[in-house]
């Protein structure tokens, strides 16, 4: 199993960026996919997650600034985010896990950087 995640790079605060995240070896839309991420110094957090193919969470920082989705043509799970702020600099990373209980997989990290 393996996670592609892509899309991170530098963007002034108010920009926006796409994150994407190809899966191989399982299928994503029956599992619970979701990114997190981890700013220096800071624990890892989750940013937002689908669950079913339809359900969707999101952490307060990033309600109603970001849209998580999946593409099932293509097995891969994205991030819309927009109106980015300073504080959304971190590495981001995408993980997909049969159940909550379970570690799952995770893929590379990709760095969003955000300017002020």
């Amino acid at each position: 199993v393996q996670l592609q995640a892509c899309g991170g790079g530098l963007v002034q605060a108010g920009g926006s960026l796409r994150l994407s995240c190809v899966a191989s070896g399982i299928k994503l839309s029956p599992w619970i996919v979701g990114w997190y991420r981890q700013a220096p110094g800071a624990q890892r957090e989750m940013v937002a997650s689908i669950s079913g193919g339809a359900n969707t969470l999101y952490a307060d920082s990033v309600k109603g600034r970001s849209t998580i989705g999946i593409d099932t043509s293509q097995n891969m799970v994205w991030l819309q985010m927009n109106s980015l702020k300073p504080e959304d600099t971190a590495v981001y990373y995408c993980n997909a896990r049969p159940a909550t209980y379970l570690p799952g997989y995770w893929g590379q990290g990709t760095q969003v950087t955000v300017s002020s």
